[in-house]
């Protein structure tokens, strides 16, 4: 077994994330690249530093990550969703459901869920989130995030909810305990239903018309009358009626009872 091989193997182990589902010679690449950086001549070496550094351990977390996300992405249709889609749903509801669908490497429930803290105590907040990719899941249970990703965090919430530690952030334990992640293809895999809200963002313009179609009408299912389906915001629906929709706000879309 080769030094790369017995990394992978050593990873896992330490992490549960399986970089053997990576492409091998770009992973290769990329964290060879950081090991030398940093001084180290193997990848069994460099393993044996980030078992004993934890900075060095969250640098090479972010070094193997490939899914880009970041929280609060697009501020102000969070801020439309805080102030006007979430107060009305809690005059409906006051035990939401809501999934957010393809959901990376997690910044986006968690988001959810420190807006949603606003307005509710964290011990009732439930999120489901859900992503095709396990290493995205893993990384999200991780709650181990690169500056970068927190750029549009407003100060109060970055103070309230992540704990700095290096050059990186983790985030309070009491919002990952709100957000239950699962593994689910969006093309394949059933969809439940009865959810007030359904968070499904930069992810459908990666899908052929058809495919897109398809989704429109299975979210739209999926909710409960008077639920809302937020999208990206490169992904408008022109033609929300056909698929039981009505707009809500720019990018929210209701169902309609």
């Amino acid at each position: 077994m080769d030094d790369y091989q017995q990394f992978v193997i050593s990873v896992r182990k330490k992490t549960g994330i399986d970089l053997s589902q990576y492409k091998e010679a770009q992973m290769k690449r990329r964290l060879t690249s950081l090991y030398e950086k940093r001084g180290f001549k193997s990848f069994q070496e460099f393993f044996k530093a980030i078992e004993a550094d934890q900075a060095l351990f969250h640098e090479f977390l972010d070094r193997m990550t490939i899914n880009v996300s970041e929280f609060y992405r697009n501020a102000k249709r969070w801020e439309v969703l805080e102030k006007k889609i979430l107060p009305k749903l809690l005059e409906r509801n006051r035990r939401l459901k809501i999934w957010s669908a393809a959901c990376s490497t997690g910044e986006e429930p968690y988001t959810l869920v420190m807006i949603l803290s606003k307005l509710l105590p964290l011990s009732q907040l439930s999120v489901l989130a859900t992503d095709i990719d396990d290493n995205a899941i893993r990384r999200a249970k991780l709650g181990i995030y690169a500056e970068r990703s927190l750029q549009e965090v407003p100060e109060d919430m970055k103070k309230k909810f992540f704990t700095k530690e290096g050059m990186y952030y983790k985030i309070d334990e009491n919002v990952k305990n709100a957000v239950t992640f699962k593994k689910h293809n969006l093309l394949a895999d059933p969809f439940d239903t009865n959810y007030d809200l359904i968070v499904c963002r930069n992810v459908l313009i990666y899908f052929t018309e058809e495919a897109k179609h398809s989704l429109y009408h299975k979210f739209s299912q999926a909710l409960r009358p008077g639920g809302i389906f937020f999208v990206g915001s490169t992904e408008q629906i022109f033609n929300p009626f056909s698929y039981g929709f009505e707009t809500e706000d720019t990018f929210f879309y209701r169902k309609i009872d």
